[in-house]
């Protein structure tokens, strides 16, 4: 019988299922992930509470522990950057900027990474909130890009932009292709180059 203790992958691959935060604010918490990305309770009680946006139980859980300290330096610190969500296209992508912005939720960073286009928001405990839409339209395809291209090799944090002119630039009438195209080529810089660290909250 052959060793099979060098197999270093599991057989079969579980899916990643849900991320769970600990916090000191469970009401805005719950409020900030319904209003960016429709996460709805399963289950909110006192001690926590348990979201999704689809057929899972649940995909964000939050645990108001006892006793929990607030985090020091938390966006300069290791540990978890972001938690992402994908749309399935350029157009609800913008469209939920648009509803986010009218709200006064703004992202704090937004980068064209070749393979999607992704705006950074910030929770109330500081954790990072990707927003994103696969600009491939194929994970496959985007899969592969990230892997062989040397222009993600050469950067693979991505062009920085302005949400606001790309608003803009859908109301004169580009179509997503084309809006990418100059993100990528860095027609949409903002004013100001934000970092790519989380804001500190604390």
């Amino acid at each position: 019988m052959t060793d099979n203790r060098d197999r270093r992958r599991p057989i079969t691959r579980p899916k990643f299922h849900h991320t769970t935060f600990a916090t000191l604010k469970l009401d805005e918490m719950v409020e900030f992930y319904e209003a960016v990305a429709g996460l709805e309770p399963v289950y909110y009680g006192v001690n926590g509470a348990w979201l999704t946006n689809d057929e899972a139980n649940h995909r964000i859980a939050l645990l108001a522990l006892p006793d929990l300290k607030s985090p020091v330096d938390k966006g300069h610190t290791v540990g978890l950057h972001h938690t992402a969500f994908e749309y399935a296209d350029f157009h609800q992508w913008l469209d939920n900027y648009e509803r986010l912005a009218a709200r006064g939720i703004r992202p704090f960073l937004n980068l064209d990474h070749g393979m999607t286009m992704s705006m950074y928001y910030q929770d109330p405990e500081g954790n990072g909130v990707e927003i994103q839409f696969d600009a491939f339209g194929d994970w496959a395809k985007s899969k592969e890009w990230m892997w062989a291209s040397q222009e993600f090799s050469d950067n693979p944090i991505g062009e920085y932009f302005d949400p606001e002119q790309l608003v803009q630039a859908r109301r004169e009438g580009l179509d997503w292709e084309e809006i990418h195209r100059r993100a990528r080529a860095g027609d949409y810089v903002p004013a100001e180059i934000p970092q790519v660290h989380l804001p500190e909250l604390w």
